[in-house]
């Protein structure tokens, strides 16, 4: 019979997220960047049953790193989670948990998730991206909730403000939020060679077709190949700060990790300088055609 595993994070010494250019906005653009963050609590880490080189295969490879261009130089607003996937996952709903990963879970509350934390994906992974067991016991519900407590919480409000007060200068705002892909999924797919980039924007429900539409035109430019809500519609980011009656739009972005990156490896191939240069170029393009929406 496996052990119970219990311990407790020290949030105060991590620093849980980054925000650029929020002070001062210049778009009705938000990127959001969940899934790229490489940091794990030393907690978390003595109580796993793998090490980080496994573990960050859950995580979006380089996201940050490709848009840092367009952050850097055009100075669109962003907020990026530096905390990895595997401890917490915020483009989750809260209901999105397993029971079964904790030995203290409420009793009246078990029945509530949902399809992705049976697959071991939910708001607190429960497998690497390989499938095996991230924990060699059952763990605390009470250190979970500390996790979205101090991560998942800080996330959301922190992104809400940012969406709050891009509508208050504008009038209108769209989430571009920002993600990769394996490669594999996209061939599984995909009829054609691969998948480059996935435009998710809830089959046509959360943002404009113009706006979908010039991003994918600006992709399809520079001779990437672009699918719309196959293999990604958009997940919980993507459905929760869509409301089209405030003018707040959302569109998932998708980028298929092998056009610029060795996935085994995790380091950047070859083509990453070229794919970022690009990349950034489209969401300046998109930033600078939504002033004008």
């Amino acid at each position: 019979m496996s052990e119970n595993i219990d311990f407790r994070v020290d949030y105060g010494k991590l620093k849980v997220m980054d925000e650029f250019n929020a002070d001062e906005l210049k778009y009705p653009l938000v990127l959001s960047i969940p899934h790229c963050g490489t940091v794990f609590p030393e907690e978390f880490l003595q109580a796993v049953k793998y090490d980080e080189s496994v573990l960050r295969k859950n995580e979006d490879i380089f996201v940050y790193d490709l848009l840092e261009p367009a952050i850097r130089e055009a100075g669109i607003a962003a907020l990026k989670l530096n905390l990895n996937r595997a401890f917490i996952d915020v483009n989750r709903a809260k209901v999105e948990i397993d029971p079964n990963m904790f030995f203290d879970y409420p009793r009246e509350d078990i029945g509530l998730n949902q399809q992705r934390s049976r697959y071991g994906l939910g708001i607190i992974h429960k497998v690497t991206a390989d499938s095996k067991p991230i924990y060699a016991g059952r763990i605390s519900y009470k250190e979970a909730e500390e996790r979205i407590a101090n991560v998942y919480d800080v996330y959301h409000a922190r992104l809400k403000k940012l969406i709050g007060r891009t509508l208050d200068k504008f009038g209108f705002c769209l989430v571009l939020d920002c993600h990769s892909m394996p490669s594999k999924i996209c061939s599984i797919i995909s009829e054609s060679p691969r998948i480059d980039f996935c435009l998710g924007n809830l089959f046509e429900q959360s943002c404009p077709n113009k706006i979908s539409f010039f991003v994918e035109n600006e992709l399809s430019k520079r001779e990437y190949y672009v699918a719309k809500n196959r293999p990604y519609s958009g997940a919980f980011i993507t459905f929760n700060y869509c409301e089209p009656r405030r003018q707040s739009y959302t569109l998932q972005l998708e980028i298929n990790r092998e056009i610029y990156a060795d996935e085994d490896t995790l380091q950047k191939n070859e083509y990453f300088h070229r794919v970022s240069v690009d990349l950034s170029k489209v969401v300046t393009n998109l930033a600078n055609f939504l002033l004008d929406f």
